[in-house]
């Protein structure tokens, strides 16, 4: 690994497999013995699990938009300060199950906040650090929650926003990718160990120095 380590975000909407492909990649560099770290947005330090609490798993709670995004912001900055960057001032992969382009897709495109109005505010709660490499797994919302329902997956708050909600989000997310050449999209169709394979061949391709023994 080079000085400064890598920052890997995984994305997508419900039902996509994110969090598993993010479980089995961090299963391959352990099995590599690459350093690396696992986490989750929101959440990952102590008040970001409190404020996911507050944002995903409290359905009593009536959050207004502004609220919501405000909130995703503030457990990000410490998820930066706390976990993120300490992780890469090792020289070490951070792996993210999400970060800032679900809130702009999510709050910026869906809720209707606007991209650009949310975009200084993330800045700062960011300190400016953008991913190294985001990969979007794709898949049609309803294949999603189809997903969802067979593995009795409950809905958190915002998932239960509905399939239109989604769709703008699904939109939002291919808009993005085709815009910037950091973000990858991958098709999240095939099963998990053939997504997973795609997923170390855009390693391969990106990033050949650290991952140029790990084939296989």
């Amino acid at each position: 690994m080079s000085d400064r380590g890598l920052f890997l975000v995984l994305e997508g909407v419900e039902g996509v497999g994110k969090s598993t492909q993010a479980r089995m990649l961090a299963d391959w560099l352990g099995s590599l013995h690459i350093p690396h770290q696992l986490s989750r947005e929101p959440g990952g330090t102590p008040v970001g699990e409190a404020i996911r609490h507050v944002l995903l798993d409290s359905g009593s709670l009536e959050v207004p938009d502004e609220t919501e995004l405000l909130l995703m912001l503030a457990a990000r900055a410490a998820f930066v300060r706390k976990l993120v960057l300490p992780t890469l001032d090792r020289g070490q992969i951070m792996i993210s199950d999400r970060f800032e382009l679900s809130t702009l897709a999510y709050q910026g495109a869906a809720r209707g906040l606007g991209i650009e109005a949310i975009q200084p505010l993330n800045r700062f709660a960011t300190g400016g650090l953008r991913p190294d490499l985001t990969i979007v797994f794709d898949l049609p919302v309803s294949e999603g929650s189809d997903r969802q329902l067979r593995s009795g997956k409950g809905r958190d708050r915002i998932e239960g926003e509905g399939a239109r909600f989604l769709e703008a989000v699904r939109e939002a997310y291919l808009q993005f990718a085709g815009a910037d050449t950091s973000i990858v999209v991958l098709d999240a169709a095939p099963p998990a160990a053939e997504v997973h394979e795609a997923v170390r061949q855009v390693l391969h391709s990106r990033f050949p120095e650290p991952f140029r023994t790990a084939r296989g």
